[in-house]
């Protein structure tokens, strides 16, 4: 349990805005049925890439949420994170319109994202080049930067209270939860709407990871791309959408009535001090993250049924990931289940710790691990139980999810079944 000193953090909403799913509902049912979002690159002609594939969310016409003059001056990646967070506050039965003006003060947001508005940036340069500065869009910079999808959803809703965006890359959606419930836990907001978005299907976002060899070529099948732990995986999928998650100080949870989810019990942070883009080879950053959260949520390895991994499906992530889990697990590392959903949703950058963060909050409501699809060829290397191919129903009581950046960002938070 966790230290009788602090307020106890608890989820009470979820959103999610996914290439398998724009909603939370749809989300679950995808990864039950081991859908992938991967296909081909549909949004802009992909063909001077050697990748041409990605992981795009399908079906959205912002209009259906936003106001149409509103959302022609809002980055997708903002446009994302309002939609994911208007359907978290309205899981969590918080109607914003009734707040009192105490409650919008006691109200905050934190939302990261690990590269913002590369798309408004890649067209506003493009438009600069050709036609100089007076052609500039005067709406650039506040499309662009990051901390701009906090501060509509703060507009949007009227809330007061903390707000400020993360960024540590791939580790992103992680930090914003850490750093909402640590303000929650010191009493400085009851709620929280935390989380990342990411809208990174942009030309020059998928050429410059393409050059450094990190995307998967896998043209002919983008569908069976993402394949973590796999002999023959080739580097990940570019994603896009955005996660959010309620966050509410227990006492005010119960004092309206809400339904909880989970309750977030530890998480840790560390730096490799290693790499800007590589993992340490042996794990050891991840490996010290992980202590930590166990650390700070009272709890023992043996005591973790389920890890949604980092697993990324690049060659040498996946191994090191799994020499951090041996190394802190020991024996239970080969007993506890583990996947990556990064196998159907791919890798949705700055938002992949929220999204992942959902997925292991529903292992719990569900007692059902997720799957890692697309498994063919074993790797010796990484022979763990990583629920391939099919979800298996088992009792999830305490579920962990790891988040790494480039960098050598590493978060992992602590999930664990509400117990009053």
């Amino acid at each position: 349990m966790p230290s009788a000193s602090r307020r106890r953090v608890v989820v009470t909403g979820l959103g999610a805005l996914t290439p398998i799913g724009n909603n939370v509902p749809d989300f679950w049912e995808a990864m039950m049925e081991g859908k992938s979002g991967a296909a081909p690159i549909t949004r802009f002609d992909p063909s001077r890439l050697r990748c041409q594939f990605a992981c795009e969310v399908k079906d959205f016409d912002p209009t259906e949420f936003i106001d149409r003059k509103e959302a022609r001056r809002m980055d997708r990646f903002s446009q994302y994170a309002l939609v994911a967070s208007g359907e978290a506050l309205r899981d969590a039965g918080i109607d914003t319109d009734t707040l009192s003006e105490e409650e919008r003060d006691r109200t905050g947001v934190v939302f990261g994202s690990g590269i913002g508005g590369i798309g408004t940036l890649q067209d506003q340069i493009l438009e600069f080049g050709e036609h100089g500065p007076r052609r500039l869009s005067p709406f650039l910079v506040p499309m662009m930067i990051l901390d701009i999808a906090p501060g509509h959803i703060s507009i949007q809703h009227g809330l007061r209270g903390p707000n400020h965006a993360t960024v540590s890359a791939c580790a992103t959606g992680n930090n914003a939860i850490v750093d909402a419930a640590m303000i929650i836990e010191r009493g400085l907001a009851d709620v929280m709407v935390a989380g990342g978005t990411e809208a990174g299907v942009v030309e020059v976002c998928l050429g410059g990871f393409d050059n450094m060899r990190a995307l998967s070529t896998r043209n002919e099948a983008p569908e069976a791309a993402s394949r973590p732990f796999d002999a023959n995986r080739d580097g990940f999928v570019m994603a896009e959408g955005s996660g959010a998650v309620i966050l509410e100080d227990l006492e005010h949870a119960q004092a309206r009535g809400a339904k909880i989810y989970a309750e977030v019990v530890g998480f840790g942070m560390s730096g490799d001090a290693y790499h800007v883009s590589a993992p340490h080879p042996d794990g050891d950053g991840a490996a010290r993250a992980m202590r930590m959260a166990l650390k700070t949520a009272d709890l023992s390895p043996e005591d973790v049924d389920y890890l949604n991994m980092h697993g990324t499906s690049t060659p040498l992530g996946d191994i090191a990931e799994t020499k951090a889990i041996k190394k802190v697990f020991g024996d239970h590392a080969y007993e506890m289940s583990l996947s990556s959903t990064k196998s159907m949703t791919g890798h949705l950058l700055g938002a992949a710790g929220a999204v992942e963060a959902i997925a292991s909050i529903l292992a719990i409501t569900h007692d059902t691990v997720p799957p890692t699809i697309n498994f063919e060829t074993p790797d010796p290397e990484c022979d763990l139980d990583y629920t391939f191919n099919e979800p298996r129903k088992r009792e999830v009581n305490v579920a962990l999810s790891n988040a790494f950046g480039f960098g050598g960002h590493n978060t992992c938070v602590v999930f664990k079944q509400f117990e009053a």
